[in-house]
């Protein structure tokens, strides 16, 4: 009875995080990347320079600590293992497919992260936050309660970190301890589990204060640390490179193969950014909404950078090893495994052993991130005086995700990802018009100050 129980819940998520996730975000992306008459596009240099914020309201970060934090709890291991299995997949075209949907999440960050700020609400201690449950109760009405509860208590279960630590378990046993002769058990694991749990328990029990300030030193880092190796690479294979990118062009419009072939490969890059960058989904949501930003088309500006640097630098960057390395044409579509021998291959004796620390890093990153979420879930449902008993669970559950296999956890947790991107993106669509409103005030105020700004001088 348990096993059709789990089969059935595998099958019921593997549906909805298939079309139904797909036509809703990547359709809802162009649907507001037309609507906002490509502002991704036009407005990218001013995002950049909203990094700094002008008006400060209430809050418990600065945009960029939000930002920062957006983007590690973005980039993972999906980041590297997912883009290996987009290859396996779809071939170098799924790449540029990828890129595509990063521009289109680009435009539905910059809804979500408006609208977080537009319509903050408070906790039960007075604290300002933000997040697709306030937008649904303050933006629609209380009205919208039962599906701003639907949204919080999935995101209880899709942010619970199962996936990450499992896969950062076994790939430091098989990077390091493998090789020293360790025989495998699930004591070693435990002991593993322990050790990521006790780091993650220093930074996730200081509160969002604490992980802001983390997570806003380590990501920079760590993303240049990324974008060195790989140019060290590219310098090193400099002949390759021109075959990479035709191969990436070639393979996005495979029209030769037919329609059913271009639509496979188009299908697979996209689902890829999509879990990737979390666009629509509205985790950003919550982040941004803790800015002290009081500028909400200001902060929208900088959530929509977010998936240009995790869907499409950072995946770019993990995708030209692995094309140049030529290994993702297997049957096996075990990603890390993938990536580690694409390194191995290119970089010898050493390129495993810093895929591995960027890894970890990542995977570490993600869990901080992850946590705030819940935390911040479990306050809206419960109350604040809760929140502590979420961050015990949370640690638990990667010691019990180091141990053993979850398969049903995993599938359970998809369809909650899956879950909160609908409550979401109704309240985006029904807002997005007073989004554009407040953009095109925002905009008209910033062209009469630089016009201002020029007459005085």
């Amino acid at each position: 009875m348990l096993e059709l129980v789990e089969e059935y819940i595998i099958k019921f998520t593997d549906i909805v995080c298939g079309w139904p996730l797909f036509t809703l975000l990547i359709g809802g992306g162009i649907f507001l990347f037309i609507y906002s008459r490509a502002l991704p596009l036009r407005k990218l240099g001013m995002a950049v320079s909203s990094l700094k914020m002008k008006k400060k309201g209430e809050g418990q970060v600065s945009s960029f600590q939000a930002l920062m934090n957006t983007i590690s709890s973005t980039v993972g291991m999906g980041n590297i293992a997912g883009v290996a299995i987009a290859l396996c997949v779809g071939g170098p075209g799924a790449i540029f497919w990828m890129w595509v949907s990063a521009l289109l999440g680009m435009a539905t960050k910059f809804f979500e992260g408006t609208l977080a700020i537009m319509y903050k609400g408070k906790d039960d201690k007075g604290v300002a936050q933000g997040g697709p449950m306030f937008v649904l109760t303050e933006g629609l009405g209380k009205k919208m309660r039962p599906l701003a509860v639907m949204f919080a208590f999935c995101a209880l279960f899709s942010g619970l970190p199962v996936m990450q630590a499992n896969q950062l378990s076994e790939s430091l046993y098989s990077v390091i301890l493998e090789p020293l002769g360790v025989p495998e058990s699930r004591w070693v694991f435990l002991v593993i589990g322990l050790m990521i749990g006790g780091i993650v328990s220093l930074v996730i029990f200081g509160g969002i204060k604490r992980i802001t300030q983390v997570s806003s030193r380590i990501v920079p880092l760590m993303v240049g640390f990324y974008f060195l190796m790989v140019l060290g690479i590219m310098i090193a294979y400099y002949d390759r490179l021109p075959a990479v990118f035709e191969s990436i062009i070639e393979g996005a419009f495979c029209w030769k193969a037919g329609f059913g072939a271009f639509t496979a490969v188009a299908l697979t890059g996209a689902r890829r950014a999509m879990f990737v960058n979390e666009a629509g989904v509205g985790t950003a949501g919550m982040m941004h909404g803790a800015s002290m930003n009081a500028e909400p088309v200001r902060e929208g500006l900088v959530a929509m950078l977010g998936p240009a640097i995790d869907s499409g630098l950072v995946c770019t960057l993990s995708a030209i090893p692995m094309i140049m390395a030529g290994l993702y044409n297997t049957d096996s579509i075990k990603g890390l495994t993938i990536a580690l021998n694409s390194y191995d291959t290119l970089i010898p004796f050493a390129g495993r052993y810093l895929l591995e620390f960027v890894v970890v890093i990542f995977a570490f990153s993600t869990m901080f991130s992850y946590s705030y979420y819940g935390t911040m879930c479990t306050s809206y449902l419960w109350g604040t005086r809760h929140a502590q008993k979420y961050r015990y669970f949370y640690v638990a559950t990667i010691v019990i995700a180091s141990v053993i296999t979850l398969d049903v956890a995993v599938s359970v947790m998809d369809l909650a990802f899956a879950l909160m991107a609908f409550p979401n993106m109704i309240a985006v669509f029904a807002l997005s018009p007073k989004v554009m409103k407040e953009a095109r005030r925002f905009f008209k105020m910033n062209r009469q100050t630089l016009a201002t700004m020029k007459n005085d001088e």
